[in-house]
């Protein structure tokens, strides 16, 4: 399956891009496409923890994945 995946803040600069498509087999969940992540992009596990969103909405670990979602890596943020 085809995966558009957006990044946003620090994961832009880790991996050199803002959006990517990534490619996964049917029935992926998020736990396997973190997994899928930080094979492609080591880099990322130099973050302790990023929210996932899916098509706008934030998505837990058993959630899975359809063919065209768009996934959004947010990283943490601070701020004053």
């Amino acid at each position: 399956m085809n995966i558009k995946t957006l990044f946003f803040g620090i994961t832009t600069d880790l991996i050199n891009a803002s959006e990517i498509q990534i490619i996964v087999d049917e029935k992926t969940s998020i736990k396997k496409f973190k997994t899928v992540l930080k094979e492609k992009f080591p880099k990322l596990e130099n973050i302790n923890s990023y929210a996932i969103a899916v098509n706008e909405e934030y998505a837990e670990d058993d959630f899975i994945l359809k063919e065209n979602d768009i996934v959004a890596i947010i990283p943490p943020v601070s701020g004053g």
